[in-house]
């Protein structure tokens, strides 16, 4: 809850703060490294885990129970999803908002549907939890959180929402951040509504599936159970088409943030962009998902701390001296993080075994908290920096 809704609603309040996107957001890290961030957070969002998995996740819920998991129909599923992807990319039009206004409020209906049914049906009674959620459930489920990635996509695309309260009127700034405040606090509590159901449905299910299922396997199963053949079609098609909608809007977005910086028209990155997303999701729902853990492990602290410390930027004489350092040492001991949940763990040295949280996946976090209070003494002794323009 807190890295799957805390967050990103974090994220969006704070680009309303700042008043702008992630690059208004990274300004003390400079351009080179604010470009970075907002590169890699495309790269995430896009073409390397959010895309490919719009299209992995409609496969498991709406064709993989009817002709199981080989290869085959994958690739052929995909190579047909990918086309329509590109082809609506190329010409969206007016298409992406009809489809959106009409599948929103059937979403809603659908996903209140979901959550009523989890409470008020339970498939079976809740099944102890694994052991790695006995053991650590906090952590855990703090860095597998990390998995919706819906921090760094509000990180690119959360400037949406600023701009569409100045669309209405709303340019004070302090006016800005109290209705994007509610906007995003009214959305977290939705979300949070929901994933609460959903924990509910999977802790249920275990004499459905095995409960190292991954999350489609494990909702198709309930909906199958409880509403029968008609309601799981009806699942398999709503999810289509609400990811299709979401991979064509991710698939525009970077192929605009790109057409900026590399000399290739913009047709010609929907084209890249699609097959390579097309490629990557015949990894499988379940590999994509075991690849993206150590890359997200990595990525995520650097974002939270400049989620974080953006709040604090009128604190400090320069803010830079403060968030640029605490992002670095966060970096480095995400990669460590990283390297540490994937198959190269044991090439590990001992010592960041025995860092602080390191068992919990967190040993970025003591580190950036030091390096932050040495930042914060190095700020206070250096005082407000003064430039030729001042004299």
């Amino acid at each position: 809850l807190i890295t799957a809704v805390g967050l990103p609603v974090l994220t969006v309040v704070a680009l309303a703060k700042v008043g702008g996107g992630v690059d208004s957001l990274s300004t003390p890290i400079g351009k080179v490294a604010g470009l970075l961030l907002a590169t890699v957070c495309y790269l995430a969002v896009g073409p390397l885990f959010a895309t490919p998995r719009t299209a992995t996740v409609s496969f498991e819920v709406g064709i993989a129970p009817l002709t199981g998991d080989s290869a085959m129909p994958l690739l052929i599923y995909s190579v047909v999803y990918f086309a329509i992807v590109i082809l609506v990319s190329l010409y969206p039009g007016k298409l992406l908002d009809t489809v959106g206004n009409f599948l929103a409020p059937l979403k809603i209906i659908a996903l209140v549907i979901l959550s009523v049914a989890a409470i008020v049906w339970p498939a079976g009674p809740i099944s102890n939890a694994l052991d790695a959620y006995q053991n650590a459930a906090f952590s855990n489920g703090f860095v597998n959180g990390y998995l919706t990635m819906d921090t760094l996509g509000a990180m690119v695309f959360g400037i949406v929402i600023v701009n569409a309260a100045r669309s209405r009127g709303v340019t004070e700034a302090r006016l800005l951040t109290r209705y994007t405040v509610w906007a995003g606090l009214m959305a977290g509590v939705g979300l949070t509504l929901l994933y609460l159901a959903l924990f509910r449905l999977g802790s249920d299910s275990a004499t459905l599936v095995d409960q190292s299922a991954n999350g489609a396997a494990i909702l198709h199963a309930y909906v199958q159970h409880t509403f029968g053949g008609a309601g799981s079609f009806l699942l398999a098609a709503l999810i289509f088409i609400a990811c299709l909608v979401t991979a064509v809007g991710l698939t525009c977005a970077c192929a605009e943030f790109f057409a900026q910086y590399i000399p290739l028209s913009y047709r010609t990155l929907v084209f890249i962009l699609g097959g390579f997303s097309m490629v990557v999701s015949n990894l499988g729902l379940s590999h994509l998902i075991q690849i993206s853990i150590p890359v997200l492990t990595a990525i995520y602290p650097p974002c939270i701390a400049l989620v974080v410390l953006s709040f604090t930027r009128s604190w400090w004489h320069n803010s830079t001296r403060i968030i640029a350092p605490a992002m670095f040492i966060s970096l480095l001991f995400g990669i460590l993080d990283g390297i540490k949940a994937s198959a190269f763990g044991d090439m590990l040295p001992a010592w960041s075994q025995r860092l602080p949280l390191a068992e919990q996946g967190l040993a970025w976090l003591m580190p950036t908290v030091v390096m932050v209070i040495l930042a914060i003494i190095w700020d206070r002794a250096a005082g407000r920096q003064v430039t030729s323009s001042a004299h």
